[in-house]
């Protein structure tokens, strides 16, 4: 459930605080040419979803059975709350004047910065597992995508397919305005990053746990060869057990790391199997260029981006950092911080249609399986997780920036190689997540 205004007003003032200090600061231009950098906006963001709290110890549990016939017991109120931001400085902006652009990065923002081409994908289909329902979801797409000169995609020419968590057409009975800003914000992404893409969204009853993880278990009997969760939950004894949903060779599934920065990491994301997205600031850059940075962009790693090292998940075979024994997250990043956000349009089923600025790891996921869709389809014995790290120079390493108190360790520090908070980096396109 959407959180109330007192819960908002709690969770936003937090965020206020930190995105400030994150913020893109205004630039002017000095008369020598250089870039002299003003007092940074005021940004402040929101929650779209209340966050989740871990399971009490005595918590009743439900019975779920995995892939392979294992039953594990998963907490029965154990949710998983989706983890977009909406940047509350920013009326919604309900109308575009002629040749004006809505506000945050759009698709061809994020194109230029990651390196990627303005078509791609092949067709190969991008599931996203949200909960409730998102009427519009596909008007609202449409109205995203003839924006940024982006081929339509529809229920009409094959392009779009929403359906329930046990594979049926009729939609959850209730809508949450909170997951129509994440699928919203999912849809968008998706078609920013792979815009020849066919999409699925699989929408499950409810953000209970035990739902999203079977709506992704039908994302998966659909075909689906990449699948993006931007959900998460605080990790829990039983979750390397249902880690079997994601024991699958060939397919690319990416979950956001979280937005509670260190050390916070949050499940599915923590699964030794799964892509874990990052996130960082992307700012846009003036000449001169400062060093090392692609030229017109710049990123920092965002003070929001979930890191840490599990407290339950082995180390998969193909990380090797030396300060955690148990799986590290994050793998790679891409931009999540709401004051760099991206553009998305939306309705709210009570405030009406427009265009917003969206940030946390929810963006990250989903631009991130869409890149892994024009990558091309995993080996068929591969897991595509490990991809990353066969290529680490595919990536624009991050090396500014915190998330947390580490003592400047890489758990919470981006340094040069990998971190926690960003991973190997950012894609400099596709090549590293590819085989």
């Amino acid at each position: 459930m959407r959180p109330t205004p007192l819960m908002r007003f709690l969770l936003a003032v937090p965020l206020a605080l930190a995105l400030a200090a994150t913020a893109a600061p205004a630039q002017a231009l000095t008369p020598a040419g250089g870039v002299q950098p003003a007092d940074p906006p005021a940004v402040t963001a929101e929650r779209a979803c209340a966050p989740a709290s871990p399971a009490a110890a005595d918590a009743p549990t439900t019975a779920l059975t995995t892939p392979d016939g294992t039953v594990a017991e998963v907490p029965s109120d154990l949710r998983g709350p989706c983890l977009a931001l909406i940047r509350t400085d920013l009326p919604p902006l309900r109308r575009l004047q002629p040749d004006t652009a809505p506000p945050g990065l759009g698709a061809r923002d994020l194109q230029a910065a990651y390196n990627l081409p303005r078509n791609g994908g092949g067709e190969r289909t991008v599931a996203i597992v949200v909960a409730f329902d998102d009427r519009t979801a596909e008007s609202d797409l449409a109205v995203y995508r003839e924006q940024y000169h982006l081929p339509p995609c529809t229920t009409a020419n094959g392009c779009f397919r929403k359906i329930n968590q046990n594979g049926g057409s009729t939609p959850p009975p209730t809508t949450d305005p909170g997951w129509v800003v994440e699928a919203a914000t999912d849809l968008a992404s998706v078609s920013a990053t792979c815009p020849d893409c066919h999409i699925l969204l699989v929408e499950a009853d409810d953000e209970l746990l035990r739902n999203e993880i079977h709506a992704v278990g039908q994302a998966f009997q659909q075909n689906a060869t990449f699948i993006s969760m931007s959900f998460g939950a605080p990790e829990f004894p039983n979750q390397t057990i249902i880690d079997s949903f994601f024991n699958h060779r060939g397919i690319a599934f990416v979950a956001s790391s979280g937005d509670n920065g260190y050390p916070n990491p949050t499940w599915p994301a923590a699964s030794q199997y799964v892509t874990a997205a990052g996130g960082t600031s992307l700012h846009r850059v003036r000449p001169p260029f400062p060093p090392f940075n692609r030229p017109g962009w710049s990123e920092s790693a965002w003070v929001g981006a979930g890191s840490g090292c599990s407290l339950f998940e082995p180390k998969p075979a193909w990380q090797h950092d030396p300060g955690c024994a148990n799986r590290t997250i994050a793998d790679v990043s891409a931009v999540a911080d709401p004051g760099t956000g991206v553009a998305v349009y939306f309705t709210d089923p009570t405030d009406g249609a427009g265009w917003h600025v969206i940030g946390g790891t929810s963006v990250a996921a989903p631009l991130i399986a869409g890149m892994y869709a024009v990558a091309g389809t995993p080996g068929a014995n591969d897991f595509a997780a490990s991809y990353p790290y066969a290529h680490p120079r595919a990536f624009n390493d991050i090396t500014t920036g915190s998330n947390g108190s580490c003592g400047g360790s890489y758990l919470c520090t981006a340094l040069p190689g990998y971190d926690g908070p960003t991973g190997l980096g950012t894609p400099h396109g596709v090549r590293g997540l590819r085989r």
